[in-house]
């Protein structure tokens, strides 16, 4: 069991598990690549077992007969080497393939897309000082575990010839009555039967180890509370200096959206919290445009500036509501709200010809 420290209880964010994946820090078993390596070279030599047979078949029957009667020259000799090498590749060629796809698949399921340079990360300190490796070896209880896995593995390794050569004991001596080729696959048999018997405690054995790295993994990156509060502060900021920056965009778009207020042609208000100033020119928009819109404080300031540069100020209670939810700053307003502004705008005198009653 991992040594845990009692007051790291909150769960590791998903910032600390990038950062330490970037490190190299991922959960990985090394148990369940060697379970899956053994069992897909069981099954490819299994498929291909007809393959190794014929064409060791040929190299024997070639050495034995044609190869013994045949010159002994450099050109004979690096022909010999040549078949050899190619009859070679075609039997292990695609049982190499099929190992080497099944470690990087598992591993790639296990880890995702990573490429660490470990040499850049490697602690050199370790090499000039193994003492206080041996003390980690000893002192760590993960050794413990890795040990009882090790011995696990060595007793399913034993027991397994032992349990399939008990119950194949009373065959051995018939086996004096068969030729070579009989022979060969009795001993394939048990062999595979013997891997058969490895494989289910070997399963067993990289199911615990999957499980426990994935927990031991979890378990050495929790963080306190204090950690966490610190790394959300880093992330999203102080909340305190976020409440100042918000604030002050709300100063500058305010102060911007003020100084269009006198360019509006009437400023219609709730009358006292809330307020919204248009403009109406067709040249520009076929309708109505906000140029500020305010609450509060800020309605109070849209309506002095309106009086201090002679702006009309209407009250209309339900008008300025709408306005203010439904329309935006430099936007025209809803078509909805068309009849009702235009008779607003029909009570002032610079509009009183142009807009129909």
């Amino acid at each position: 069991m991992a040594e845990k420290d009692p007051s790291r209880t909150e769960p590791a964010t998903q910032k600390r598990i990038t950062d330490a994946r970037k490190k190299g820090s991922v959960a990985k078993s090394a148990e369940l690549p060697k379970l899956a390596v053994l069992l897909m070279g069981a099954l490819a030599v299994r498929m291909t077992i007809g393959t190794y047979e014929s064409e060791m078949t040929a190299i024997f029957r070639w050495f034995l007969s044609d190869g013994m009667r045949t010159e002994i020259t450099m050109s004979s000799v690096n022909a010999m080497l040549l078949d050899v090498c190619m009859r070679l590749a075609k039997m292990l060629l695609p049982l190499l393939l099929i190992i080497a796809a099944t470690a990087y698949t598992v591993m790639r399921i296990q880890v995702g897309s990573l490429w660490i340079n470990h040499l850049a990360n490697f602690n050199w300190g370790k090499l000039f000082n193994p003492m206080n490796g041996l003390k980690a070896l000893f002192a760590d209880p993960k050794a413990l575990v890795r040990l009882a896995r090790q011995v696990a593995q060595a007793a399913a390794i034993a027991i397994a010839p032992y349990i399939v050569l008990k119950k194949e004991f009373a065959s051995f001596i018939p086996l004096f009555y068969n030729n070579a080729h009989g022979l060969a696959v009795y001993i394939l048999q048990s062999s595979m039967t013997m891997l058969w018997y490895t494989l289910v405690p070997m399963a067993l054995i990289a199911a615990f180890d999957v499980w426990y790295t994935r927990w031991d993994y979890a378990e050495s990156m929790k963080m306190t509370k204090g950690e966490v509060k610190d790394e959300h502060r880093n992330v999203e900021g102080d909340p305190q200096v976020k409440s100042k920056q918000r604030q002050k965009m709300f100063e500058v778009m305010g102060k911007r959206m003020l100084k269009n207020v006198p360019k509006a042609d009437v400023v219609i208000t709730n009358p006292t919290h809330i307020a919204v100033a248009l403009q109406y020119n067709p040249l520009i928009a076929p309708a109505p445009i906000v140029v500020a819109k305010g609450a509060d404080y800020l309605a109070q300031k849209i309506k002095d500036i309106a009086y201090d540069n002679g702006v009309p100020v209407r009250e209309n209670k339900p008008l300025a509501r709408a306005l203010y939810k439904d329309s935006d700053v430099g936007e025209v307003i809803p078509e909805e709200l068309f009849q009702a502004v235009a008779a607003v705008l029909a009570t002032l005198n610079k509009y009183r010809n142009r807009i129909p009653r």
